[in-house]
């Protein structure tokens, strides 16, 4: 019986045998015998490499838009607004650090570019909520001193956690930060406080509350509108509005080390797929601990351990193809597997990068096998699932699934496996949301765009200051030809744009 080949759907497989209509391509072996040679197939789907290939292509295509000038301009001024806003933060009562150090990430905490718990989060949709989302950690304490003495008190937390003990910390730190901390007293009658991410979590959102309600009672021109303003858990999710984009911002307060942590520390030992692609001290810069408490963990107390300073470094070391794969698998699993929520895309992050350590970097490099690599993460995931184990890549003896419960891993586990059995339909659904999604944004744009149209009855010269900065822009691009050009909004001022061109501010 002849091997068998594909039909129109990547699903379905039909006989060649003696099908008057199909065709073989051919090859001749040592003994000038005819063999057929047939489309690359996975065994477990029948689906075809090449057409699971074109999907994933497709996908990237659309998620991955190309933006204007127009569009990065109206990006950069609600960055800067953000950033304006906090500067505004720490004059409030001198608690953030002067000179503070944002780690900004495309993607929002939904996405899972950083460790955190989702499953209290609220329900955002790209294209009917926002077009671009994004993640902001902004260290409440920098502590990038090598000689600050530190106590992070990991006796009371699983692996991978800590309580942070303000013990050693000077006076002044201790006073400023007195209202944002849990408090022990020892039998001695000295009191030992406890840097607390709840508390943390609120005095941050009180504050950015404040300084927007002050900015909104006096709007100004080509400032950015406050679409939405809102505490999930200890994250504080703002939605801008500049012109017709929507921007997602989901700021985290976190607690910034430079260094390496004791714990994670056999980790630099073993071999990785980033040697001798960066350095060791680009990956081991610093770390952070973000307001995520663990499954058994006293929540007002406890932080969790986060890399994504390293995670930054090491997403230039993977290959193209292996991103489009990992994009198009996690926005399958952020559908099929949103409810109820028991794993998220920062799981499936962490096996992608278990996966680089463990395949040589000469087949993680092929360009079309994007495929491979899609079906290779959904099987390492249901792995994962059925055994409940998933190693934290930084902290390995540290399980991530440990609290999984059994029927809610086979749960996942079945639902995943629908997908492994038909990969190629579960990426055209993926293609049709993005599709949907941008079509959203298409048309918001459109409705922006009339409703900014001047009436006849108008002044022409009332509609000038509307588009000025898009114009001024505009022209230093003209003029300045192979510069880096940049817009900045003055802290003391959010109203005053300044542009920079190369090093070179007016």
């Amino acid at each position: 019986m002849a091997a068998p080949v594909l039909a129109n759907r990547a699903a379905s497989v039909s006989s060649v045998g003696s099908s008057p209509t199909s065709t073989a391509r051919t090859s001749n072996n040592n003994n000038n015998r005819v063999t057929p040679s047939y489309p690359e197939l996975d065994f477990r789907s029948g689906a075809r490499m090449e057409e699971l290939n074109r999907l994933i292509a497709e996908f990237s295509r659309h998620h991955q838009r190309e933006y204007d000038d127009q569009r990065a301009l109206e990006i950069h001024t609600a960055k800067d607004f953000i950033f304006s806003v906090l500067g505004m933060v720490q004059k409030l009562d001198q608690k953030l650090p002067v000179a503070n150090e944002y780690l900004l990430l495309s993607g929002g905490v939904r996405e899972g570019v950083v460790d955190m718990d989702i499953d209290e989060l609220n329900v955002y949709a790209r294209g009917t909520d926002y077009d671009m989302d994004f993640t902001l950690l902004v260290p409440t304490l920098k502590l990038h001193d090598r000689n600050q003495p530190v106590t992070l008190d990991m006796r009371q937390s699983v692996l991978g956690h800590s309580w942070l003990s303000l013990r050693l910390f000077d006076e002044g730190t201790i006073n400023r930060w007195k209202d944002c901390c849990t408090s022990v007293e020892h039998i001695s009658g000295t009191t030992n406080y406890f840097f607390s991410p709840t508390l943390v979590a609120d005095w941050f959102y009180e504050s950015i509350s404040m300084v927007l309600g002050d900015i909104q009672k006096r709007p100004q021109r080509g400032m950015p509108r406050v679409d939405k303003l809102e505490k999930n858990d200890t994250i504080i999710s703002v939605i801008l509005g500049v012109g017709s984009s929507r921007m997602l911002y989901d700021i985290v307060p976190v607690v910034s080390f430079r260094g390496w942590p004791a714990v994670a520390q056999s980790w630099l030992m073993e071999n990785h797929f980033w040697d001798g692609k960066i350095t060791e001290e680009e990956v081991i810069s610093g770390f952070y601990l973000v307001p995520a408490c663990s499954f058994r963990g006293q929540k007002e107390n406890e932080w969790r351990l986060s890399f994504a300073r390293s995670e930054v470094q090491l997403k230039k070391c993977l290959s193209s193809s292996l991103m489009q794969a990992y994009q198009a698998c996690k926005a399958i699993i952020i559908k099929l597997l949103s409810r109820p929520k028991a794993i998220s895309p920062y799981h499936l992050r962490s096996m992608m990068l278990w996966s680089c350590d463990r395949l040589p970097a000469s087949y993680l490099s092929q360009e079309d096998f994007s495929a491979h690599f899609l079906l290779g993460l959904i099987d390492d995931l249901l792995y994962c699932l059925i055994n409940k184990t998933c190693p934290n890549y930084f902290i390995p003896q540290c399980n991530m699934l440990e609290h999984l419960s059994e029927d809610m891993a086979m749960l996942h586990a079945r639902k995943l496996s629908s997908v492994r059995s038909d990969p190629a339909e579960h990426l055209r659904t993926a293609i049709e949301h993005v599709k949907a999604a941008n079509q959203l944004t298409l048309d918001l744009q459109r409705q922006t765009s009339v409703s900014n149209l001047p009436s006849p009855q108008s002044d022409l010269t009332d509609q000038q200051p509307d588009d000025r900065l898009a114009k001024k822009l505009q022209q230093l691009v003209t003029e300045n030809p192979g510069k880096s050009i940049s817009v900045f909004i003055n802290p003391d001022d959010v109203t005053r744009p300044h542009f920079r061109i190369d090093d070179k501010f007016f």
